[in-house]
């Protein structure tokens, strides 16, 4: 609707509005001389100069302006027409950054919902907050903090334990003897490793690799060397629904497991190729790899180096087709940008763009199967592999 001019025989008092709208007109000149309409060009300009007119112009003086600018800048990497490029505000950046830096804020368990009367202690991290309070694995969380954790509340009693990293938690615990006690924990930071292996048998090493984040590489560097002093004599490497991580972590794993040659290929807009070599030391067994529709990235870049490499066969789904690396850059808001940067393929060049991997055994997740469980017929048939 347009505004309307109501003529009462009295002058309005505009000048506060006519201050402020002289303002904007004048930045906005100002802006659109020099340098930076030439680093902005017409369009950056246009984006500059609305947010102007809106925090001057704009009846509302209660509208929040950094909001309509997330909603803003969102839409305009959306409209980028890549899937893979992101804009995140300050909060959601804050988390992403702690996500890939493979840190959490807890006390330092592993937990499951089986017991009626509470949370069941299935893992306790060694030297956490829960560790040094006492806390022992089959303990029963009954409460926390008072609150009864027992029937329905259980499912939420997650909620009940965390909080910031400082701050304190008593928790009620049922031990196995029946006896129940208290234990205050103090939440701290605690590093979350990106591998878990185990050996199966037939003395197949079996490592389930989450993420490519911090520490990832030496994460699953550890399970894999453990195995092998176990006398693993195979070995599957699970990347289903990993969705990638930093190249510098990937180049470290294909280096650790590939023998001598081309392993990643990556070019940025403004750079040459590189070609990543891997040296002649490797883990020299029999290996599978299993992915599925959510192996995205490094992870399905490394599953398909395997096969590049060792021939190594891949079990499960057709996944996703990713062949750009993206650069997360960090804004004044507080947010931060993820962009597509670069395009990346296989050692030998091969693109996975659009095509992603076609396993070599085809093969959905049983319904209701459990990654890494008994019933996980994609891990019984990269058994099957390795031992028939």
């Amino acid at each position: 609707m347009e505004e309307q001019t109501v003529h009462t025989g009295k002058k309005p008092r505009r000048l506060a509005g006519w201050v402020k709208m002289l303002i904007a007109v004048l930045v906005t000149l100002a802006l659109s001389n020099g340098v930076w309409c030439l680093l902005l060009g017409r369009s950056g300009m246009a984006m500059v100069q609305t947010w102007i007119l809106a925090r001057f112009a704009f009846v509302d003086t209660a509208a929040d302006l950094d909001q309509a600018m997330d909603a803003g800048l969102n839409s305009f990497v959306n409209g980028l027409g890549d899937r893979w490029s992101y804009y995140l505000n300050e909060e959601r950046y804050q988390q992403t950054t702690a996500r890939r830096a493979n840190n959490y804020v807890g006390v330092g368990i592993t937990i499951d919902y089986s017991r009626e009367e509470g949370l069941l202690v299935r893992e306790v991290t060694e030297d956490g907050p829960a560790d040094k309070a006492g806390v022992l694995v089959g303990d029963v969380i009954i409460a926390a903090d008072g609150v009864s954790l027992a029937g329905e509340v259980r499912e939420k009693g997650a909620d009940y334990i965390k909080g910031e990293a400082g701050t304190q938690v008593v928790l009620t615990l049922l031990g196995e003897d029946g006896s129940t006690r208290d234990a205050t924990c103090t939440r701290a930071t605690l590093h979350n490793p990106s591998a878990d292996g185990k050996l199966l048998e037939g003395n197949v090493g079996y490592v389930k690799l989450d993420n490519f984040y911090s520490g990832s590489a030496d994460s699953f560097k550890k399970e894999v060397d453990a195995l092998v002093e176990q006398g693993a004599e195979s070995l599957i490497v699970d990347v289903r629904s990993d969705p990638g991580g930093y190249v510098t972590e990937l180049e470290k794993i294909l280096d650790y497991l590939l023998p001598e040659g081309p392993v990643f290929t990556h070019k940025a807009r403004w750079w040459v190729e590189s070609v990543y070599q891997s040296d002649a030391d490797c883990i020299d067994l029999p290996m599978v790899a299993i992915v599925n529709t959510d192996t995205y990235s490094a992870a399905e870049l490394l599953a398909a180096q395997l096969r590049e490499s060792v021939d190594a066969p891949i079990v499960g789904e057709l996944t996703s087709g990713k062949g750009y690396s993206q650069v997360t850059f960090p804004l004044v808001n507080g947010g931060g940008v993820g962009l597509s940067t670069a395009t990346y393929c296989t050692g030998s060049g091969h693109s996975l763009i659009g095509e992603g991997i076609v396993p070599d055994v085809e093969l959905s997740l049983n319904e209701g199967a459990v990654i890494g469980g008994e019933n996980d017929n994609q891990l019984q048939a990269s058994i099957d592999l390795l031992t028939k």
